[in-house]
């Protein structure tokens, strides 16, 4: 009842927040200006709405995807990021600008590649083990080396203009999206949904520890297969639409924790919604910033996750002294 109530609240909370979305920007959209005969009309549904959409879906895919992770591997301090999907899909973007493929499927096309490869190399180096301590030193790996083939990458561009577009790229951002960037998105987003909802049952018994999840029947390496799947399909898919957006899924399962208590199964679907109501909100206020340029949706997140971060750590050490 408690977790419903909440669902409900996000959800609303969600609603207006989308609303707000197709309202603010650099010019704001009255309610006067809603039908087809004004022309900020297409404002509305050609640039805010598949924007907010996307926005929305991304910010899902990474909120549950922080979920699924914190419960997987027991650590309130986990984030997609740390599986190496993250950086690979990056990392195959950052190649598509770099040989200059950047017409409109290349870009996510070569992005879904690299979170593809990252998966797969994540499964070679893991093997049937099943082990967590050896799935996170997989992903930091994959991580660091997927990173450092970004930088050379950067450092070898070959014009400036390579290079410009690389480094504002990874900022992370929705600007000037479409509805075919959403066309490409939501059915991965969906699909890694929907294989990080079938975890929630065994990610409660694996609280109990992995011996005893075991001696419950649990599987552990088909629970790996479906958290590396879904989270690898959903940030995947979310690097391909909107680049590197950090410190969602870190922060979000965090603000539904007290909503809806610890349990792993009880703070997915409530993290997937609040991801969308956190981005949104974000996104719009970006959008209507009285800056020069739009500040972008990355830099925002990461100036709004560090601090975060290390509340948390204080917090953690503090409960350890």
């Amino acid at each position: 009842m408690k977790g419903a109530r909440a669902n409900v609240l996000l959800a609303a909370g969600l609603a207006a927040a989308m609303l707000l979305s197709l309202i603010a920007g650099k010019v704001w959209v009255p309610f006067s200006a809603w039908h087809g005969g004004d022309p900020r009309w297409l404002i509305i549904m050609e640039l805010r709405l598949p924007r907010t959409v996307l926005a929305a879906a991304v910010g899902a895919g990474l909120g549950l995807s922080g979920a699924a992770m914190q419960g997987y591997l027991r650590n309130p301090l986990a984030d997609p990021g740390l599986f190496g999907v993250s950086a690979g899909a990056a990392l195959g973007a950052v190649i598509s600008l770099f040989f200059g493929y950047t017409a409109f499927w290349f870009l996510p096309a070569f992005a879904l590649t690299g979170a593809a490869v990252s998966m797969a190399l994540l499964a070679l180096l893991v093997g049937q083990s099943g082990s967590v301590i050896v799935f996170t030193l997989a992903g930091i790996i994959l991580s660091s080396v997927a990173g450092s083939m970004t930088a050379l990458a950067i450092s070898l561009a070959p014009t400036p203009f390579a290079t410009s577009q690389i480094v504002t790229w990874l900022m992370g951002a929705l600007t000037d999206r479409s509805w075919d960037d959403v066309a490409i998105a939501l059915p991965v987003l969906g699909v890694g949904a929907l294989l990080l909802g079938m975890t929630g049952r065994t990610l409660d018994t694996m609280t109990l520890g992995e011996s005893a999840a075991r001696s419950m029947g649990v599987d552990p390496l088909r629970l790996q297969i479906l958290i590396v799947l879904g989270v690898g399909l959903c940030v995947g898919a979310s690097v391909a639409a909107a680049g590197i957006i950090g410190f969602v899924g870190l922060i979000v399962p965090h603000l539904v924790r007290p909503l809806v208590g610890n349990r792993p199964s009880a703070v997915l679907l409530p993290s997937a919604i609040g991801g969308a109501l956190l981005l949104v909100l974000a996104d719009s206020l970006v959008r209507a910033a009285p800056t020069v340029s739009e500040l972008r949706l990355g830099i925002a997140m990461a100036m709004l996750g560090g601090p975060f971060f290390l509340m948390l750590l204080l917090k953690m050490r503090r409960g350890l002294a």
